[in-house]
């Protein structure tokens, strides 16, 4: 018996400890998002967050996830309004998609520690996920436009001055 919290919800399944997590999401816990791609934790398309942590599931035994918070892409965000499936939609990172949930989780972490990358930062947090179609651009300007996102929410929200260029009139002329 494997129990740990999965987007929010305590789960337990009754399966071997040597199970690989991802079997374990796909097959036992319905959580499809989550891809099989190579089998030895190289190309990504298997990635969730594990403790807050991108974590390949493809060779993770789910005995290693006993107690832990495991964040799939179907939790990432209640109502798809993450800065990062707003960018990828913006962006039209998609082709065949396979690779697209492990990418995400993987920007995902990187940007909860790095919320103002450079593209050589970009680069390096991404390049252990590999694209079957060649998106590599998509995803990195995805990235990049899912930092903005995050950094216009957060300023909004913190009642900094957000430029808004309905109001941009108004304020030129003293009006508001």
């Amino acid at each position: 018996m494997a129990s740990f919290t999965l987007n929010g919800e305590p789960v337990s399944v009754d399966v071997s400890p040597q199970t690989p997590l991802l079997w374990v999401l796909r097959d036992h816990l319905d959580m499809t998002g989550t891809k099989f791609g190579c089998g030895i934790a190289q190309c990504g398309a298997c990635t969730v967050h594990l403790d807050g942590a991108a974590t390949r599931t493809c060779v993770l035994p789910v005995s290693a996830a006993e107690g832990a918070e495991i964040v799939t892409i179907e939790g990432l965000s209640a109502d798809d309004d993450h800065p990062l499936q707003q960018a990828w939609r913006e962006q039209q990172v998609p082709q065949c998609g396979y690779c697209q949930s492990g990418q995400i989780m993987q920007a995902a972490d990187f940007l909860s520690r790095n919320a103002d990358p450079d593209d050589d930062e970009i680069t390096e947090a991404m390049a252990g996920n590999l694209c079957r179609c060649m998106a590599y651009r998509r995803i990195h300007r995805a990235v990049k436009r899912a930092a903005e996102i995050t950094q216009a929410r957060e300023a909004s929200t913190a009642g900094v001055g957000v430029f808004d260029p309905a109001r941009a009139e108004e304020v030129t002329h003293g009006q508001v």
